[in-house]
């Protein structure tokens, strides 16, 4: 069984008629490279930069 890629289209949403970005961008990589949700953590895919999330 393989992964279905995700569209980089459901990163962002369009309110009040601007763009906004629906998840965090990578402090490191920079803007384009998205933060993947994890249920502990948020990480970058490219670089590998990690932030956990306090409970």
């Amino acid at each position: 069984m393989g992964k279905t890629p995700v569209k980089k289209s459901n990163y962002y949403v369009v309110e009040d008629g601007k763009l906004k970005r629906v998840r965090r961008t990578c402090p490191k990589c920079g803007p384009g490279v998205f933060l993947a949700v994890h249920k502990d953590r948020v990480s970058c895919g490219k670089c590998g930069y990690t932030e956990f999330i306090k409970k």
